[in-house]
């Protein structure tokens, strides 16, 4: 890389940062096969795309637009048409017509008694245990 400097380039493209990623991308479309603008002259393909930039001959605008497109994860695509609406008869499924279980078949007090219930002996456990003394622990032990 002695005869590309850093400095050639810089004039060029002010970021060092941003002429790394360049030069990397102008460097991977060479051993992608992309055409040489430049005499290669025994130097590597990092050397040849420094080269390259410091004398204008690659468009910058170009190894930003595929740099970018190189690393984006999710590639935009058009919005999806919208499918049409079909009618529900048409492939043999039927619209519903009502609930499975008629309304009288469901008896919703004895439901609600047995949940009652539960949250009663729930709340009775609770304050039995919120009762206890320090003497009432081996009481508490014994039980299941």
């Amino acid at each position: 890389m002695a005869r590309v400097t850093v400095e050639d380039c810089v004039l060029r493209v002010p970021n060092r940062f941003e002429l790394v990623l360049l030069a990397g991308q102008r460097a991977r479309e060479i051993t992608a096969g992309s055409p040489l603008s430049l005499d290669r002259d025994d130097d590597k393909n990092p050397v040849v795309a420094l080269r390259e930039i410091a004398e204008d001959a690659v468009s910058l605008e170009h190894l930003k637009d595929a740099l970018v497109r190189g690393m984006q994860k999710h590639v935009e695509m058009d919005e999806p048409e919208e499918a049409p609406e079909l009618e529900q008869g048409l492939f043999g499924a039927a619209e519903p017509i009502g609930s499975v279980i008629e309304e009288d078949q469901i008896d919703g007090e004895a439901v609600d008694d047995e949940l009652d219930a539960d949250m009663l002996s729930v709340e009775e456990e609770e304050d039995e245990l919120l009762d206890l003394t320090p003497g009432d622990t081996e009481n508490f032990e014994d039980q299941p």
